[in-house]
């Protein structure tokens, strides 16, 4: 049985909720509300300690400062689900995508754009892994595990 390290951090979007493995690699990052989000539980550990790049990290995104994360992520998906969370990694700040671009990046069908919804909607590390930067064909903003005013405002920090 592995031990789940955890902290929280107040931010611009609300608290987030920081879990990492024993190694202190990200197993997720959750905001209050979030839709599939983690709760704190009895057997998990408080380590701030573990979190300080990431707290870091993020403290300089929230400022404008950063651009893209290096943290050591480790979410644990199907082999699908970590195919399109792959892909989400190389949208760049700033920029948007859509789902049927995601699904073309992993080689996935036009069929498979509902499917790549439903991974991007399970991704568990929202702002790191930049699942708020996936939008409707149509240019309209949909879907966000953590809300859509948070997509919204994630996507104005990053000038969109």
């Amino acid at each position: 049985m592995t031990t789940t390290y955890f902290t929280t951090l107040d931010s611009p979007v609300g608290q987030l909720l920081f879990t990492a493995d024993e190694f202190g690699a990200l197993t997720s990052l959750s905001v209050p509300g979030q839709k599939g989000g983690r709760t704190v539980q009895p057997d998990w550990r408080r380590a701030p300690e573990l979190f300080r790049d990431a707290e870091q990290q993020l403290a300089a995104y929230f400022a404008g400062e950063l651009k893209e994360f290096q943290l050591q992520l480790r979410a644990s998906g199907t082999a699908f689900r970590e195919k399109v969370w792959d892909a989400l990694d190389s949208v760049p700040y700033g920029a948007t995508t859509t789902y049927g671009e995601i699904a073309a990046r992993i080689g996935a069908s036009r069929a498979a754009v509902r499917a790549v919804g439903g991974a991007i909607g399970a991704n568990p590390l929202l702002i790191v892994r930049p699942c708020h930067r996936v939008i409707g064909a149509d240019g309209s903003l949909t879907g966000y595990a953590g809300g859509l005013e948070r997509k919204l405002q994630l996507l104005a920090l990053e000038g969109r």
